[in-house]
């Protein structure tokens, strides 16, 4: 008889720091799949639930897909969503049992109303109903904010180790393999945490630059040592006020703990040696206008303050506002405002008028008129078949309005929020983004994937919000003491 692998995810990654909770209806208009719908929708996807799938079907193992529910990063999860979603997974989960394995999918840095660590809470559930002798498996974002309670919970858990994540199939692919090397005796894992007490400023955080990279080459160098199974850095979650909030290390040895905790702590004392490396420095609008002039075009504008794949609400105006004011540059944007697109509904393509938008300038919110000619309205639905942030295929935005300034430059309006990790966001709606002196997107180090092939210049800028990038602003209730840089 084949080994039965159960394959369930929960995933999200919660800012505690935005105002609006993320509910069930955020789930349904994100991914919120189970049995063969799984398999259809991430068969081929560039994410782990891909590679975990590539290597139990070369295997020869049954996959029983029990749910997988994502949404766009956002606010806490209201408690009756959660209990929805632990309700759904585990009825899943009962009917197939018993398995001979399961590979989980969290985030790693979830947040619901009635488990703040409510990762740590379904991987404790998943254990419950299996016991302990059943293996499981899994992976976790980078981003992922780990707790002992996930790590109790689990034989092995492997993180992303790019960011942008454009990795997330093959440590998918790592995490199956891992598997089947336990239930087939090869291996016997078992995983030590350290919670580093650093957090680590977001804008710090790109894989293949400075100091990360040099971080991550001296993991690599780890990784090889006799003994180390796998070895993970969770550069962590700053928006999440959690006691886990900040950055940890996982290593997982073959039936050995003590060589799996001492390697993290060479780890660890790696990290905290060079803990200033990892604050980071801020470019203002005015400096970032500065390099427009300078720079080849066009220019990624990365807008801090607003990054959706931290639970930015994609409608901050203050680098659309200044664009505007100073009508020197030629500029892409995309807002989330769905009044404005009912009210581009009115209009025909090719007419003129004046948009009125409606959002964000820091904490308070913040109207801004332009004069537009629309360009057209869609359905606001696209797919990307690259290895981009997130490894997802299929896109919607809701119904989409394009408009154009008098200029040339374009702004998107969207019903939906959409995190910018595909050129296919424009080249779909009839966009070139290479013909622009500036791009804005709402994001960090994630879209660089995806605009790197047309942006030779990258800035990232230090605007307001939900998602600022100096952590030390916001206040912490829950978080760990002593944690760098908040206390030195």
């Amino acid at each position: 008889m084949p080994f039965r692998v159960a394959l369930m995810g929960i995933y999200h990654e919660s800012n505690t720091f935005v105002p609006s909770a993320t509910t069930g209806e955020d789930f349904r208009r994100g991914q919120y799949l189970s049995g063969a719908a799984i398999r259809a929708e991430y068969q081929e996807a560039h994410h782990e639930i891909g590679g975990m799938l590539e290597v139990l079907d070369r295997e020869g193992i049954e996959v029983l897909p029990i749910l997988y529910a994502s949404a766009t990063p956002g606010g806490t999860i209201t408690a009756a969503t959660s209990d929805q979603l632990l309700a759904d997974l585990c009825a899943g989960l009962e009917k197939v049992l018993p398995v001979d394995a399961c590979l989980v999918v969290p985030h790693g840095a979830a947040v619901a109303e009635e488990f703040r660590d409510l990762d740590g809470h379904w991987l404790g559930e998943v254990r419950k109903m299996v016991g302990e002798a059943i293996p499981i498996i899994g992976t976790l974002d980078l981003h992922a904010n780990v707790s002992q309670q996930m790590v109790a919970a689990t034989n092995v858990l492997v993180a992303y180790r790019e960011n942008p994540h454009v990795d997330m199939r093959q440590r998918g692919v790592e995490a199956a393999t891992l598997l089947v090397d336990q239930l087939k005796g090869r291996i016997t894992p078992v995983q030590a945490l350290v919670q580093v007490p650093l957090a680590i400023s977001i804008e710090q955080q790109a894989t293949a630059a400075e100091p990360c990279r040099s971080l991550y080459a001296f993991a690599d160098r780890l990784r090889q040592e006799p003994g180390i199974l796998s070895l993970s850095i969770q550069i962590g979650f700053p928006y999440a006020d959690v006691e886990e909030m900040g950055a940890s290390i996982i290593v997982v040895a073959d039936g050995d703990r003590a060589r799996a905790l001492a390697t993290a702590r060479r780890l660890e004392g790696y990290l905290l040696e060079r803990r200033d490396d990892f604050v980071g420095a801020r470019t203002d609008l005015q400096a970032a206008f500065r390099l427009i002039d300078s720079s080849a075009r066009p220019v990624l504008l990365l807008d801090m303050g607003d990054n959706v794949g931290g639970g930015g609400p994609a409608n901050n105006l203050a680098i659309l506002e200044a664009l505007e004011e100073r009508k020197s540059y030629r500029y892409f944007v995309c807002i989330c405002d769905p009044e404005a697109v009912r009210a581009a509904e009115s209009y025909r393509p090719g007419q003129s008028f004046v948009l009125t938008l409606t959002g964000t300038r820091g904490e308070g919110t913040a109207t801004c008129q332009v004069e537009v000619t629309l360009r057209r309205l869609t359905a606001g639905s696209f797919q990307e078949s690259r290895p981009r942030h997130g490894g997802q295929i299929n896109f919607s935005m809701g119904r989409t309005a394009v408009v154009e300034t008098a200029p040339g430059s374009v702004i998107m309006i969207t019903s939906q929020r959409v995190m910018p990790f595909s050129l296919q966001q424009l080249i779909s709606h009839g966009i070139d983004p290479a013909a622009f002196d500036a791009i804005v997107a709402k994001g960090v180090n994630a879209p660089i994937a995806a605009y790197a092939p047309v942006c030779p210049t990258m800035v990232q800028v230090d605007t307001p919000g939900v998602t600022q990038a100096d952590m030390t602003r916001f206040e912490y209730r829950h978080r760990r003491r002593p944690l760098f840089p908040f206390e030195r």
